[in-house]
């Protein structure tokens, strides 16, 4: 029997919101990786169909959903029986995050989730407009409660893979050119925002690509009205049909006629009038080369930004990278989206996450693409198949490791820093969170390209580019 390293002891009960397919996946890298007591892990779901899973494993199950409502009278007594400091983790959807982080804080509870996630009725609500209903609205209250109440007992905000990991890979990433380019560098430690600012500013650092292309398949197609997908098809429709968001550049020098910029907050992001899971970029990953993705709104899209930027005495911007993610899901998904709002956003009635059993092959190449600098563009990640991915866990496919291996990261962290406060993962020590999560990365690789969004522009088809910085927003819209 393989003997896995014990990083951390949860004293207190576990509470786990939510289990779905992450869910699923986060339960057995707890029982490989923290010391608790069985008797105290409770998960709470409205799907009474994980009840056998759940019990079978040994662990208590509540068939609920946790409302608006009841969360305060639910939670409170679980979170809070016996000694010990509790765990609350949330894997679920339509549960606010925020009232939940600000409960377990009351509570001396530890707190993770893996997206500041509202209650339900949020991402489809018609009659909010496009502002109120992007993750820039949703993660300024969460850092406008870091502000009011610095310190106390630690909530991980958004992480997972992205948000999350790859706001560690983007570190990893800074420090990998600067040695390539010779910068002499001191790297800064893990509370020095200005300092890693200052860092990507020096080596031309002008964006960020959340770079992925998922390849995993299934032997047999799509079939007509449902909805497939590597990770929640719930979660998926809802951020595809919110506006899509990016951290928004100072080296930008241009902005598409339905961009909008926020009224308050931190600036860091603007927004487009449009859904992300219709918004096409151009960007790069290392097996496909140039590819299409989808600019479908993510908190890190916003935190890297705005951690990454660097203000001036009077606290205007100097620095900022463009941040988006640029995503190709799985072929099936990309079907199922197509579908999806061609019959005008209403979502299948089967909604069906592709598990490792009906996976025949293929990889989740998830990481960053750092641009604009002396070597012109780095992609750094995971490169995770499904093969690796059936031994290394159970209950997952190469997507969802990625995310439950950062929420395994997550959880020790903050068992190691209990009063840390509110935090995001570009707040956490990089090097310490990618030590937990790597043996369940597959190859995690960087690599050099020559690429640029101006390379195989069709000629037949005239554009309006800036050929005099090829990294422009301008020049990676897909408009045409």
């Amino acid at each position: 029997m393989t003997q896995y390293p014990i990083h951390a002891t949860v004293n207190g009960p576990i509470v786990m919101i939510g289990f779905g397919s992450i869910g699923r996946g986060t339960l057995p890298l707890i029982e490989r990786h923290l010391r608790f007591d069985p008797a105290r892990l409770v998960v709470i779901d409205p799907d009474e169909r994980v009840r056998a899973h759940v019990e079978g494993a040994g662990y208590r199950f509540i068939h609920a959903a946790v409302t608006i409502d009841n969360y305060r009278e639910l939670l409170t007594p679980l979170l809070t029986t016996g000694d010990g400091q509790g765990f609350c983790v949330n894997l679920s959807v339509d549960t606010g995050s925020l009232d939940l982080m600000k409960l377990c804080r009351s509570l001396d509870v530890l707190y993770i989730d893996t997206v500041v996630e509202p209650w339900l009725g949020f991402y489809f609500d018609e009659s909010a407009g496009s502002a109120a209903r992007t993750n820039y609205a949703l993660r300024e209250p969460v850092r406008i409660e870091k502000a009011a109440q610095p310190g106390g007992t630690t909530a991980v905000s958004c992480c997972g893979a992205n948000p999350g990991m790859v706001s560690w890979f983007v570190k990893q990433a800074l420090v990998d050119i600067a040695r390539d380019t010779g910068l002499d560098l001191t790297e800064p430690g893990p509370e020095d925002r200005e300092g890693w600012a200052a860092l990507a500013q020096r080596l031309g650092v002008k964006g960020i690509h959340i770079a992925e292309r998922d390849t995993q398949r299934s032997a047999q197609p799509k079939p007509l009205n449902e909805f497939h997908n590597t990770w929640s098809v719930e979660g998926f429709i809802s951020e595809g049909k919110q506006p899509a968001e990016l951290g928004w550049g100072t080296h930008e020098r241009w902005m598409p006629a339905n961009a909008r910029h926020h009224e308050s907050g931190c600036q860091a992001a603007i927004y487009l009038e449009q859904p992300g899971a219709t918004t096409r970029v151009r960007s790069w990953c290392p097996t496909p080369g140039a590819q299409f993705g989808f600019l479908v709104t993510h908190n890190e899209s916003i935190s890297i930004a705005d951690y990454l930027t660097a203000r001036d005495d009077a606290g205007a911007a100097v620095y900022r990278p463009t941040c988006h993610y640029a995503y190709h899901p799985a072929n099936n998904a990309v079907l199922s989206v197509h579908e999806m709002f061609g019959n005008g956003g209403t979502p299948q009635p089967v909604q069906h996450v592709m598990d490792e059993d009906e996976i025949v092959d293929g990889v989740d190449e998830l990481g960053v693409l750092l641009y604009g600098h002396a070597k012109n563009a780095y992609w750094y990640g995971s490169q995770l198949s499904i093969e690796e991915t059936r031994e290394l866990a159970p209950y997952q496919n190469a997507t969802g490791l990625q995310v439950t291996s950062a929420v395994l990261a997550g959880m020790v962290w903050a068992l190691e820093n209990p009063k840390a406060g509110i935090v995001e993962a570009d707040e956490m020590d990089y090097r310490r969170c990618l030590e937990i999560q790597r043996p369940y990365l597959g190859p995690v690789k960087g690599y050099y390209t020559d690429w640029t969004p101006l390379e195989q522009r069709m000629a037949l088809f005239p554009e309006d580019l800036d050929r005099d910085d090829p990294w422009q927003f301008r020049n990676i819209l897909v408009r045409t």
